[in-house]
């Protein structure tokens, strides 16, 4: 079979960028840093889905003013406050699936888009800003009960939680243990030379005055023991993989983690089952009561899903 004609020019593209910056990254090493890490710190705008869309306009949308920018945020339902947290180049709606379920269960659920990210201002991000802004919407939100949190902005909320951010639970989907991952990751994907990541990672520890290292998951949560954690990752991840999300279970004391198999970075958020599982894992810490009401509304017919294993 042909290979699609837009695939053939966007790898020919790639490979002529990457020759581009491999060449130049040996000449002008600080001028390519520079470029790599403002394209880093860019997400994506994605199209969003009709589906997603639908969920949003039912929720209640309001704007906002935080640290200088327009924060779109979303709002349903009463009772314990759920924050949903999406992930790099996402946006709110992503985690859209979840919204029923826990409105139904008697949560109550806010979302938002991160600054660069959907609708609200500003062009760039980083895992320090999104963290500072998990914690700013829980507070600007009344402070949540729990937290559904998808790829890096499950690594935000944790490092959220490790400045002060309190969270009764946590479901994390697709997290990554280290950010340098990513920055790793990028680099090989634009094929740059070693001194020049390096030099990028340097610079982006310098702007946000952390040592990125220290971000790394595993080394700070075992501070939260007294908050029970739910892990959901796809076996087949190709964006983050099963191991990031190993490493995080394993250092969180009690954590719980389900593997599942055929669903990737993304369509795992859509899956039936991680939804149901997710929703009852978040009622067990409540009122008997609510966790009656929560029963009631995860049981019915379950779509199948292959889950591989639990622990």
């Amino acid at each position: 079979m042909a290979e699609n004609s837009t695939n053939v020019r966007a790898r020919m593209q790639r490979l002529g960028m990457r020759a581009v910056l491999g060449s130049a990254g040996v000449v002008a090493p600080g001028w390519v840093a520079r470029w790599a890490e403002r394209r880093f710190l860019t997400p994506m705008r994605p199209r969003r889905s009709r589906s997603s869309e639908a969920v949003l306009a039912r929720g209640q949308p309001r704007m906002l003013a935080l640290r200088g920018e327009q924060v779109r945020v979303w709002s349903w339902g009463e009772g314990p406050r759920v924050l949903l947290v999406h992930g790099w180049s996402g946006y709110g709606g992503k985690l859209s699936a979840f919204v029923a379920a826990l409105v139904e269960a008697g949560f109550s659920v806010v979302t938002y888009d991160a600054p660069g990210h959907g609708r609200s201002s500003g062009r760039t991000s980083s895992l320090p800003e999104m963290a500072e802004f998990v914690a700013d919407v829980a507070r600007a939100t009344g402070g949540p009960y729990a937290v559904v949190a998808h790829s890096l902005g499950a690594a935000a909320t944790a490092v959220a939680m490790r400045n002060g951010l309190k969270v009764g639970r946590a479901v994390f989907v697709s997290p990554p243990s280290d950010p340098r991952g990513g920055i790793r990751a990028f680099s090989r994907y634009l094929g740059l030379p070693d001194g020049v990541w390096m030099r990028m990672e340097a610079r982006i520890e310098a702007r946000f005055g952390v040592r990125l290292r220290d971000l790394a998951l595993p080394h700070f949560v075992p501070l939260f023991r007294r908050v029970p954690l739910h892990v959901f990752h796809d076996v087949e991840d190709r964006e983050v993989p099963l191991a990031a999300g190993e490493a995080v279970v394993e250092a969180w004391p009690g954590a719980r983690l389900t593997r599942t198999q055929g669903l990737g970075h993304h369509r795992i958020l859509y899956a039936p089952e991680v939804v149901r599982q997710a929703v009852a894992f978040l009622a067990e810490g409540k009122p008997e009561s609510l966790r009656h009401e929560v029963a009631e509304a995860v049981t019915g017919p379950r779509a199948p899903l292959r889950l591989v294993h639990t622990a």
